[in-house]
């Protein structure tokens, strides 16, 4: 049911964050895939992929998004849950 679940949620693209380029344009990035953000000065996102990204977020507004959508995850998680178990029940 999970990876049902995430598919859905990619799908919908509530795995993802808006990022801006130090060039201003725009970047939906998968929040999933994150590994780690640095500092150095500018905003480096760095992918499990090995890929890195320079942004204009500061480290904290990426680390706030990526902690939003973490939360909606849970939510929608829960609310798939319960209606999952609803549809069991009848």
């Amino acid at each position: 049911m999970r990876a049902a679940l995430a598919r859905e949620l990619q799908k919908s693209g509530l795995t993802m964050i808006k990022v801006t380029r130090l060039n201003g344009s725009g970047m939906i990035l998968n929040a999933l895939l994150i590994e780690r953000i640095e500092a150095t000065p500018d905003t480096v996102i760095r992918l499990v992929t090995g890929t890195q990204y320079v942004v204009r977020q500061s480290p904290e507004a990426v680390q706030e998004a990526v902690v939003a959508y973490l939360q909606s995850l849970r939510e929608d998680v829960t609310t798939a849950s319960l209606a999952h178990i609803a549809r069991m029940v009848r």
